[in-house]
């Protein structure tokens, strides 16, 4: 493992307690988002970032959408990250530019101005959070956005949109339990729901499977040399492994009733 994979953030964490996330990071996965690689290049098209965007990110991760968002050339560019930790090891991933800023804070309450953004995106957040945290979350977006805004979402979801309240529940239950973070994801009607609540209104909608841990997403996402170096990485660290294979099971036994969702939504005053 090298250095920079040592101090990932949560890389003291036990394995057997340690988010999902991280694991696949300390691992060697880059790529964390349901989707893939595809429907993050997807969800940053359809926002249409140009140089006068003023752009933030809540919860950047490991920073790799941040850097497609850059290649773009915005104005500027915020992540906000509630772990200082995390917060810290993106900002020395990013270009050091006066433009970009990695700060900690909250999604629901980041400390920047009304209307301070043009752009506003989040992935694989909104998920993990209870509905009332999603509807705070989604309204801080809201009040960061001007007139005109985009807000951009990709997610995990449930389908189809009248799925068995049993079965959803079961499937929130047994993801919880496979990645240690409380998981809701939302059908598409629900999730679009949420931002017409918040005032948004829905421009666009991309759906994916959720083939996160598949061989083909694998290779689709880190190449093929980065997949088979995640790969001899399961397979030399036991306690690593049983996670990732609980993890696996977990999407596999679901898949049928999870995806992955792009949203775009505009504010419009």
């Amino acid at each position: 493992m090298s250095m920079s994979e040592s101090q990932l953030p949560g890389h003291d964490l036990d394995i057997a307690k340690m988010p999902g996330h991280w694991l696949l990071a300390r691992l060697g996965k880059r790529v964390l988002r349901p989707g893939g690689l595809k429907m993050t290049q997807h969800m940053v098209r359809s926002l249409g970032i140009g140089r006068d965007d003023a752009v933030v990110e809540f919860a950047p991760g490991l920073g790799m959408t941040a850097k497609l968002v850059l290649t773009h050339q915005p104005s500027s560019y915020v992540g906000v990250e509630r772990d200082p930790d995390a917060a810290r090891w993106v900002g020395q991933h990013l270009p050091s530019r006066p433009n970009v800023e990695v700060r900690v804070g909250t999604s629901s309450n980041t400390g920047l101005a009304d209307g301070s953004a043009s752009i506003v995106l989040g992935e694989a957040m909104l998920s993990m959070h209870t509905t009332a945290q999603k509807a705070a979350i989604i309204g801080e977006a809201f009040r960061l956005l001007r007139p005109g805004g985009r807000y951009g979402l990709h997610e995990m979801s449930v389908v189809p949109d009248d799925i068995a309240p049993d079965l959803k529940a079961e499937i929130e239950r047994s993801l919880s339990s496979a990645i240690h973070v409380g998981a809701r994801p939302l059908g598409k009607g629900e999730w679009i729901d949420l931002l017409h609540q918040a005032g948004f209104h829905v421009v666009h909608v991309h759906e994916r499977p959720m083939d996160l841990l598949r061989p083909g997403r694998l290779i689709e996402d880190e190449g093929l040399a980065g997949a088979l170096r995640f790969l001899k990485n399961v397979l030399t660290d036991r306690p690593a492994r049983r996670r990732v294979m609980e993890m696996r099971q977990t999407f596999e036994r679901y898949r049928d009733s999870m995806g992955a969702i792009c949203l775009v939504a505009e504010r419009r005053d």
